[in-house]
């Protein structure tokens, strides 16, 4: 009996002690899953330069040396063009009334004294009753002013009656000459009056506005006026020239005009204001320019202003294909030794003769850059 009750208390200690060790390994298991979870340790990697690489085979690729080139500084600009305000001429109705016929429209080139437009208003009616009155007053001033001074000279009345009867028909004089004028102004024909005002232009030159339509209604001296005139010989070019870039732009001077629409023109315009308020949004001054029309200019047209710096100063030359265009930048490479190249940022002027591409910031003359940009650009896409 002791010998059983032994045995069992061996094999309970065994059992006690085979479920402490499961626990103990499941403890450290859970620990070491814990801590597996935490942050890797991380390995830092050396900085990559996209602009500095190598490639097997530089003398592949022909180098060549970035010339000198003088030439003044340049600041070109956009702007539209816009019609001189000092020469824009309303043309006004000095009757109310409904429009009856249209003569002209907007965009016809019209000279002065040209027929317009007509209106029939009932403003001739009462001009017209105002002349008669005025007739018939007139009239009846002169019989009495004849009567008085017959009578005057029989001794009749005295002079102070002459004297009243002349102021009237001075008086009636007036009035008579008055209203007869008011109808001409009004463009009624004192013989035969009408309902029907004619309006003319009042200057030679293009409609640029028009503000009324077929029996549409006409107000006397009000806005809008129902068309206005401009004189196209003479135009404004209106540009938004950055606060930083102001300097270069001076009262007085002249700029270079290249059109978007012709291309193969150019025209000087002369630099007659600089907006005196910057605009607080993109940082701009409006600069106006005054430039002849040679015909081909139409308003809302879009150009190019090209302003000249005082002085000249020095820039680099290199052939166009060793620009590469790449992002809306352009880059150009140079040889650094041992096989390794690097891609710089530049900034390019005008086209020169000879294929030739002005360098204005990036490089200078001595610099050596890559002849052919492209082929080395595939290569290292390769």
């Amino acid at each position: 009996m002791k010998n059983q009750s032994a045995f069992v208390q061996v094999v309970l200690c065994f059992g006690l002690s085979l479920l402490l060790t499961g626990c103990e390994k499941s403890i450290k298991a859970q620990t070491d899953n814990e801590r597996s979870t935490g942050p890797s340790r991380s390995t830092v990697m050396p900085d990559v330069d996209a602009n500095h690489f190598k490639v097997d085979h530089p003398e592949q690729f022909r180098l060549v040396t970035a010339q000198e080139y003088i030439a003044s500084p340049e600041l070109n600009v956009t702007g539209a063009v816009n019609p001189d305000v000092s020469r824009q001429v309303p043309v006004i109705s000095l009757a109310s009334g409904r429009v009856v016929e249209i003569d002209a429209q907007l965009g016809d080139a019209v000279k002065k004294g040209q027929l317009l437009f007509k209106v029939r208003s009932t403003d001739i009616a009462g001009a017209f009753s105002d002349y008669r009155k005025a007739v018939v007053n007139e009239e009846l001033a002169k019989v009495q002013l004849d009567r008085a001074k017959l009578l005057f000279e029989h001794g009749a009345i005295p002079k102070s009656a002459l004297e009243t009867a002349q102021n009237a028909e001075d008086n009636a004089k007036v009035d008579l000459d008055t209203s007869a004028e008011h109808l001409r102004l009004l463009g009624s024909d004192l013989d035969h009056p009408t309902g029907i005002v004619n309006v003319y232009a009042p200057v030679t030159g293009v409609i640029t506005d028009q503000e009324i339509t077929n029996a549409a209604g006409v107000q006397a001296l009000s806005a809008p006026n129902p068309f206005t005139i401009s004189d196209m010989s003479h135009l404004w070019v209106i540009c938004d020239v950055y606060e930083n870039d102001l300097a270069q732009v001076r009262l007085g001077e002249y700029a270079e005009i290249h059109l978007t629409a012709y291309p193969d023109k150019i025209l000087r315009a002369r630099i007659n204001n600089i907006g005196p308020v910057l605009d607080p949004n993109i940082r701009t001054a409006k600069v106006r320019l005054q430039v002849e029309n040679p015909g081909v200019l139409r308003l809302g047209m879009f150009v190019t202003a090209t302003f000249h710096g005082p002085r000249r100063e020095r820039y680099a030359s290199i052939p166009a294909s060793a620009v590469l265009h790449l992002h809306d930048r352009e880059w150009v490479y140079t040889p650094v030794g041992n096989g390794f190249f690097r891609r710089l940022e530049v900034v390019s002027g005008n086209t020169l003769p000879g294929n030739m591409q002005e360098i204005t910031s990036g490089i200078g003359p001595g610099a050596q850059v890559v002849s052919d940009a492209l082929d080395l650009q595939h290569t290292v896409s390769e």
